[in-house]
């Protein structure tokens, strides 16, 4: 089990949910859904430190949760993007300073609003994201789009055939874009799943086997880029 923390944010204080692996390991921020810092997010970064990994959830809503899409929604839009790149930038350096955290480099993990913003800090903070892994959430949410250029992470994206609010043909578009740069990216399209997928507490969409996929996929990612 994990704590509560507070972190340094572009001079202000941020706050997040902090699950160390035993006896430390290397550092992996998790992005949240559009739910907030609800108990599955905690339990995904519980799920992190008991494979080894030192996990961070910063809490972008800043205590707010919802269980209501409709609420979600209006806390999505209402998100500024802006702060948010500095609470997950805050994040990664806190990671970087802990002496829970056993690497000089970090991975990035979210989900639905969570993954595009894996994939916007990942451009953000090349000197220090080297893995990236988005679940179902990329364009078009980000506005405007991240500098695709400056990312250094491996990307390895996991995303849902049936998802009607991010299709598998943008990110098949967003790929070719990230593969004539020079990226080493790639999303794992899983057949016959809906978006949120891996969410456990939801079972109208949860796949159990593409869900293990996409899990033992991202640790592998991990093992292999963080050093």
């Amino acid at each position: 089990m994990g704590s509560d923390v507070t972190f340094p944010s572009n001079g202000t204080d941020a706050s997040g949910y902090l699950a160390p692996a035993a006896g430390g390991g290397p550092g992996v921020l998790v992005i949240q859904e559009w739910w907030g810092l609800v108990p599955h997010i905690r339990d995904v970064a519980d799920r992190f430190a008991a494979a080894g990994f030192s996990a961070l959830v910063p809490d972008l809503y800043h205590g707010v949760t919802t269980t209501e899409p409709d609420e979600a929604g209006k806390l999505m839009m209402s998100l500024n993007l802006a702060q948010a790149g500095k609470d997950l930038s805050g994040g990664i350096d806190f990671l970087v300073a802990s002496p829970e955290v056993t690497s000089s480099n970090i991975g990035v993990v979210g989900f639905c609003m969570g993954g595009a913003l894996a994939l916007m800090v990942a451009t953000q903070r090349p000197d220090v994201v080297a893995a990236c892994a988005p679940y179902y959430g990329t364009i078009p949410y980000l506005d405007p789009q991240p500098d695709w250029s400056k990312l250094g992470a491996v990307i390895r994206g996991q995303i849902a055939s049936e998802d009607t609010f991010f299709t598998p043909e943008k990110f098949a578009e967003l790929e070719e874009t990230l593969v004539g740069l020079g990226k080493d990216a790639h999303f794992t399209l899983h057949e016959h799943t809906e978006h949120a997928f891996f969410n456990d507490t939801r079972p109208e969409v949860y796949n159990a086997e593409a869900s293990a996929a996409a899990w033992d996929d991202t640790l592998a990612l991990l093992r292999s880029t963080l050093s």
